[in-house]
């Protein structure tokens, strides 16, 4: 005997079937919005490692400075291409920034450290929670 599919289990298939692929060289607006983010990033890491940006501690920073903009770049491409390990990859990225800009939100010295981690954090969560629609139109059988 199989019991009734739940109601999450309903609205979940729901949702799945207003599913509309994406048409060839399609791109949803929260992936141009992640791929103009990490356009702006990309060319602030290479002004950063052209201009010796000195971050606190010691060594070298130019080397990883360099290796993130190379992730960045390639991260950048796979966005404004719409592929779904880009868009993967910045929702870990986001993840990653929503962690410590929340970890840090109560640990705020000031009212400025606070009102821009809550900042950081909001427009972080807002373009995650955007892309995960566009993540399953992405990867959606049948896109041409």
């Amino acid at each position: 005997m199989r019991k009734p599919p739940s109601r999450s289990e309903a609205k979940n298939a729901e949702a799945r079937a207003n599913l509309v692929p994406l048409r060839e060289g399609e791109r949803p607006g929260a992936v141009t919005a992640a791929a103009l983010v990490t356009g702006i990033l990309l060319v602030m890491n290479i002004a950063a490692a052209i201009f010796g940006y000195d971050a606190p501690g010691s060594g070298n920073n130019a080397i990883p400075l360099l290796v993130y903009a190379v992730l960045l770049g390639a991260m950048t491409w796979g966005l404004w291409h719409a592929k779904y390990w880009a868009v993967l990859g910045i929702e870990a990225l986001l993840a990653i920034t929503m962690l410590i800009s929340g970890l840090s939100l109560p640990l705020a010295s000031n009212v400025l450290s606070a009102v821009l981690a809550g900042s950081i954090f909001i427009a972080a969560g807002t373009l995650f929670w955007f892309l995960i629609k566009a993540m399953a139109r992405i990867q959606m059988p049948g896109r041409q």
